[in-house]
């Protein structure tokens, strides 16, 4: 982290927003149930089997191109068996299939990052 604020610095890159919350796109399968599904920093949320942890989310400044990105730990629970986890890695919104997670059942899709007053600046446009 140090090293990338550094780079921001000397190079002059804008600095991203952190956002608290992620807004995610949750698909069930089985069903084709979507949902929004909200996960703030460091709370597990849960959507089905899946219990799913964020770790970081982050979104581009408005004079950059856009992207939000986040850091997504998710464990599926089934009642017989114990924790397993799933996924674990940053998921990208402008390319949802160069990190996926990849499960029978379950599918998710990072929509945006908010901050506690809203949007993350480089979403209001």
């Amino acid at each position: 982290m140090t090293v990338f604020l550094l780079a921001t610095v000397a190079l002059g890159w804008s600095s991203p927003a952190w956002g608290q919350v992620a807004v995610l796109q949750a698909l069930d399968k089985v069903t084709a149930r979507l949902s929004l599904v909200e996960a703030s920093v460091n709370q597990p949320v849960k959507f089905g089997t899946l219990q799913i942890t964020l770790r970081y989310c982050r979104t581009r400044p408005p004079e950059e191109a856009p992207e939000t990105s986040v850091f997504l730990e998710v464990v599926e629970i089934k009642p017989d068996e114990g924790p397993a986890r799933v996924f674990s890695g940053w998921m990208f919104a402008s390319s949802p299939a160069l990190s996926a997670l990849e499960h029978p059942v379950y599918d998710l899709r990072v929509i945006a990052c908010k901050t506690s007053a809203g949007l993350a600046p480089a979403e209001k446009r």
